[in-house]
Formats: structure tokens, C-alpha cells, sequence
């Protein structure tokens, strides 16, 4: 892998960046990836934000965004839990989270996220949610087929060390829990089995 090299794999999380990087506001200075991994969408985010912050509370994962972020003196990755650690609220244009939030309390997480953005900034949410209701189950098992030949032809892999978790929360429970949370928020749900949320803070 190269240091440099933006895109090194490819996942059903990776299919969601470019859809991610559309939404970051024009003249972003101070964009956030929540659970940022190895730092392979805040590098891509780089391009697009004055500064950006990574925040994982895997110590493997922050050591290897690191790595490959070494010359890169507009990104910083810190290493903690993103509910308590020291962060500066409203401090950021663009908050992410791709896949991660089922790793935490979920009202906890949204509501620090709406607090840590600026009036006026964005927040988009990616994740994986439990299948309850006939519709879920009908949705998943119609999207199967696309799923697995889409993660054979792209050869679909994980960076190594990534930690993983079943998520909790079922589909209805994330769209009620984030309407609740964010008045106006966007929520859609992807064929390759996710969810995003995309909210724009007011500016007053």
C-alpha cells in the first residue's frame, strides 16, 4: 500500500465516500471523520476541508492513518472514545461517520455530533442496522444477489485489525431515533446495506 495511494481497497463502507464527499460544504474549513478507521476517507476529505480531524478509539487503526497521512500536516488523527474525548464544540463545518456509530450509544453519539457542528454545517451518518420488520427483510433479500456479486467483482476487503461489531438498532428505530434527534434529516437507505443520514445544522 502505497502512502499516497487514495484508494487502496474497496468496500460496501468505501462505495459510500463519494457520495460523502458531495456533501461537504463549500469553503469547509474544519471537517471530523468519527471512527475514522485508517484514515482512508479523511485523506479523500483532505481535498475538500482546510483541516481535517480523525477520531478512532483503535489504537492499530490510528497508528496506521498516521502512517499514511505522515506528510500531510493538514490532517490529525487522535486516538479516544469519541463520547467523552476533548473536542472542540461547534468546532467543525463537516462531521462523518461511516459504520461506526452501531459501535456506540446511538442517541449519545448523534447528539454530540449535532453539538460539534457549526451553524450552517453538515452532517452525513453511514451505517448498518438490524433487519426487524417483513420490509427489512424483503429489502435485504432482494439486494442480496447485487451485494455478492458486486463485493466478488470488486473483490471486496477490510483493512486489517479493523474492528467489528453487530449493530444493535433496528432500521425504524435509527430513521425514528434521527428524526427525533435532527428535525429535516435525510435518511435513505443504500441497496448495499446501509443507511445514511445527511443534516445540515440551521445557521441560526
Amino acid at each position: 500500500m502505497q502512502r499516497n495511494d487514495l484508494k487502496p481497497y474497496w468496500n460496501t463502507n468505501v462505495a459510500q465516500h463519494p457520495r460523502i464527499l458531495r456533501t461537504v460544504p463549500e469553503g469547509c474549513r474544519d471537517a471530523l471523520d468519527v471512527g475514522c478507521g485508517d484514515g482512508l476517507l479523511a485523506r479523500k476529505l483532505a481535498g475538500r476541508a482546510e483541516r481535517v480531524t480523525g477520531i478512532d478509539q483503535s489504537s492499530v487503526m490510528i497508528d496506521r492513518a498516521r502512517d499514511l497521512a505522515a506528510d500531510r500536516p493538514a490532517l490529525a488523527f487522535v486516538e479516544g472514545d469519541f463520547l467523552t474525548f476533548d473536542l472542540p464544540a461547534p468546532g467543525y463545518d463537516f462531521i462523518c461517520s461511516v459504520s461506526s456509530i452501531h459501535h456506540m450509544d446511538f442517541e449519545a453519539a448523534v447528539t454530540r455530533m449535532r453539538d460539534l457542528l457549526r451553524p450552517g454545517g453538515t452532517l452525513v451518518v453511514v451505517g448498518v442496522a438490524r433487519e426487524v420488520s417483513p420490509a427489512d427483510w424483503a429489502a435485504r433479500i432482494a439486494s442480496a444477489p447485487i451485494v455478492r456479486v458486486t463485493k466478488a467483482l470488486r473483490r471486496a476487503q477490510a483493512p486489517e485489525g479493523m474492528p467489528v461489531s453487530d449493530p444493535r438498532m433496528s432500521y425504524g428505530q435509527v430513521r425514528a431515533t434521527a428524526r427525533r434527534l435532527l428535525p429535516c434529516v435525510r435518511y435513505r437507505w443504500h441497496v448495499l446495506r446501509r443507511y445514511s443520514l445527511v443534516w445540515e445544522k440551521p445557521s441560526r
